[in-house]
């Protein structure tokens, strides 16, 4: 029987983090060869340290990559895509500039091997990317159906990159935030530590702490701290040296921070420099949209659902639901007809219900994957509730 009654803890990473500069710049990649052809393949891997920006991994696409060669032009805007989205997190430092860091390009050709297993072919539907287990999970703990510890430690690291972009002069753009909740039964109730080290201007540190406080309250719900809170901004007194040049990044590290800040299991497959052919990343959203839905609609407090794929073969392998005691619909009825919502669960069916095929993934790549709201072009389509009223008719 689970505990109702715990402290529980999750951090976030701005999108200064070496870790997510590298996830950005991977789904800026993702993003340009997906405008141009909606069926790429990519499979972007990014480091960053200083001054120096590294590419790897393996595409395919029209006008991408043909005949086992770049197409025309598309390094040069590859390099011009890389470098806007380091100027628009921040980056004008000495030892890490948009403009002048060492840029070097190593992406190739997908393997035939890949190739052969995961594309349509006759009577074979399009077969899944890889092998894996993916989760999605959801709670009726906040209003985006998030767990409170990651929600909140986003919403802090969002608040203090808007008022940096809005033209402050304190803040850098490195920073990680970490917030512990006491739950008693099962709900959160307060705040019992917040954690914040934010990259500050050179000389301020001095003036860190008291800047941020009033706009961290600003996003907690009112109460939520007490005299009782512990506060540590800035432990380590000075935090100058920050993002590439002050830590290497790559891309895929920050999975927990993508997902549910470890208030779920995770199949350990990342999301960033990939194309939702990948299962790692489509399906991922599928079980969250398929989660989150179960929730909206009242059949449990909290849902979490796996599901697990082979490589080249469409079919998922399992489903797995648990609705962790409060469930109001029996978990064997969801696992008998929850996939047949969307297709069947097939990476083709994913793709084509959730929309996926878009240049909409760069915006993902800071603040979490989830509890976002989705946007008209299609972004962040896996949060909406539109399964809601099916849900209902199973019960």
């Amino acid at each position: 029987m689970s505990r109702s009654s715990f402290l529980f803890t999750s951090e976030s990473v701005s999108e200064g983090h070496p870790d997510k500069v590298a996830d950005r710049i991977s789904d800026t990649v993702v993003d340009l060869f997906l405008a141009r052809d909606p069926e790429a393949r990519v499979a972007c891997e990014t480091l960053t340290t200083t001054n120096l920006v590294v590419l790897a991994g393996e595409i395919r696409g029209k006008g991408i990559w043909e005949n086992d060669g770049w197409a025309p032009g598309i390094e040069a805007e590859i390099e011009a895509a890389v470098r806007a989205a380091v100027r628009d997190i921040g980056y004008e430092q000495d030892q890490f500039h948009w403009d002048t860091f060492e840029f070097i390009n190593r992406l190739h050709g997908q393997s035939v091997d890949i190739a052969v297993g995961v594309d349509a072919a006759g009577d074979k539907d399009e077969g899944a990317g890889d092998q894996g287990i993916m989760f999605g999970y959801a709670s009726n703990e906040t209003p985006e159906l998030m767990p409170a510890t990651l929600q909140y430690s986003h919403n802090i690291l969002k608040k203090l990159a808007e008022v940096r972009h809005a033209g402050g002069t304190l803040l850098e753009p490195d920073a990680k935030s970490q917030v512990t909740i006491q739950y008693e039964d099962g709900k959160p109730v307060r705040a019992t530590s917040i954690v914040l080290s934010t990259q500050h201007a050179k000389g301020r540190a001095a003036d860190v702490a008291d800047f941020v406080k009033p706009l961290i309250l600003e996003v907690l719900p009112e109460g939520f701290t007490d005299a009782d809170t512990v506060w540590h901004i800035n432990p380590t007194g000075i935090f100058e040296i920050g993002g590439p040049d002050g830590d290497t990044g790559l891309t895929g590290r920050k999975i927990i921070v993508d997902t549910y800040g470890g208030a779920s299991p995770h199949g350990g497959g990342a999301f960033s420099g990939k194309d939702p052919t990948k299962v790692d990343r489509s399906a991922a959203y599928a079980c969250r949209y398929l989660a989150k839905n179960v929730v909206a609609a009242g059949l449990a407090d909290r849902c979490t659902i796996q599901i697990s794929y082979a490589i080249g073969v469409a079919k998922p392998q399992s489903i797995h639901v648990d609705l962790h005691g409060t469930g109001k619909i029996s978990e064997s009825v969801l696992e008998d007809k929850i996939l047949g919502l969307i297709g069947g669960a097939t990476p083709r069916a994913i793709r084509e219900h959730l929309g996926l095929n878009k240049p909409i993934y760069a915006r993902s790549a800071a603040y979490g994957h989830f509890g976002r709201e989705p946007d008209a072009d299609g972004g962040f389509s896996w949060e909406r509730t539109d399964l809601v009223d099916q849900l209902k008719a199973l019960a």
